[in-house]
């Protein structure tokens, strides 16, 4: 099978994102190979890794988690070869690690759990952020996601910066009624932004993803709108750590995610508008 070559002027889409090959048991190719000025987005091996992972599961098993940690720049010039190993399937839950190679090298690995879909109680203990409604917003340029479109509504925090921490943002094709690919796309999304942003830039900017983690809540389209929240922690020992939520339209919670990247001087800050290197 030949791989995706988008150096053309054609455009990919997340699907595209998503095409991987299966070469052996347990063992993929990511099919999309690009020039980009920057290493590897992180989102795209993160979500590629959970794929990859999820192939490997019963069907109506769904992720409920993923812990990441990003270990050398990638190049989206080159596949990644995505290595599963199948650590437990028990009654109710599968765990899963993943790990990413480019030229022999882990540029990525991560946990990742599924489980069997359960009943039970239903509850959130704060209310969702407001928001003014993605069609009453302009277009916001969700930077470096193929197929995205975005809004940005009014902001929570004082962020001089290009970064919102609060945005909506959708696919602009039609995915597959398939809840584990809607999961790998929210996976996807959620490393872009920063929560970071809000904090001071003029002594120090935030620059690398050291690690990510998303935990899986409720089912969400995402080529339907979700609104990205992001929420700065705290800045120590030249990392920085935020946390975010990922909800519906209608203010239910799918998601919620926690980053920690460097947070360093000298780094580019983030109010100079391109977009921080990944992983």
């Amino acid at each position: 099978m030949e791989l995706s070559d988008r150096t053309s002027d054609s455009e990919p889409t997340v699907l595209d994102v998503l095409g991987l090959e299966e070469i052996d048991r347990d063992l993929y190719r990511s099919m999309l190979v690009f020039d980009d000025p920057y290493p590897l987005y992180g989102g795209q091996v993160a979500a590629q890794a959970l794929l990859a992972a999820g192939r490997t599961v019963p069907a109506e098993r769904l992720p409920h988690s993923l812990h990441g940690y990003f270990l050398r720049r990638g190049d989206a010039r080159r596949p990644t070869i995505f290595r599963v190993d199948r650590d437990r399937d028990g009654r109710s839950f599968s765990a899963r690690r993943v790990v990413a190679l480019q030229g022999g090298d882990v540029v990525f690995s991560m946990s990742s759990s599924f489980a069997v879909p359960a009943e039970g109680p239903d509850l959130v203990a704060d209310a969702p952020p407001e928001a003014e409604p993605p069609d009453e917003l302009r277009g916001y340029d969700v930077p470096r996601l193929f197929s995205m479109e975005g809004r940005k509504p009014s902001q929570p925090l004082e962020v001089q910066s290009y970064w919102p921490t609060r945005f909506w943002a959708r696919s602009t094709v039609r995915l597959p009624d398939e809840p584990l690919m809607h999961a790998c796309v929210l996976a996807y999304l959620s490393d872009i932004g920063t929560g970071l942003s809000a904090f001071p830039q003029d002594e120090a900017g935030a620059g690398p993803s050291l690690d990510h983690a998303v935990w899986f809540h409720r089912p969400a389209r995402l080529d339907d709108w979700v609104l990205m929240d992001l929420h700065p922690r705290t800045v120590s020992g030249g990392r920085g750590w935020y946390t975010g939520s990922v909800l519906t339209a209608d203010g239910t919670l799918c998601a919620s995610f926690t980053q920690e990247s460097l947070f360093r001087p000298g780094l580019r800050p983030l109010s100079d508008g391109p977009p921080p290197r990944r992983a």
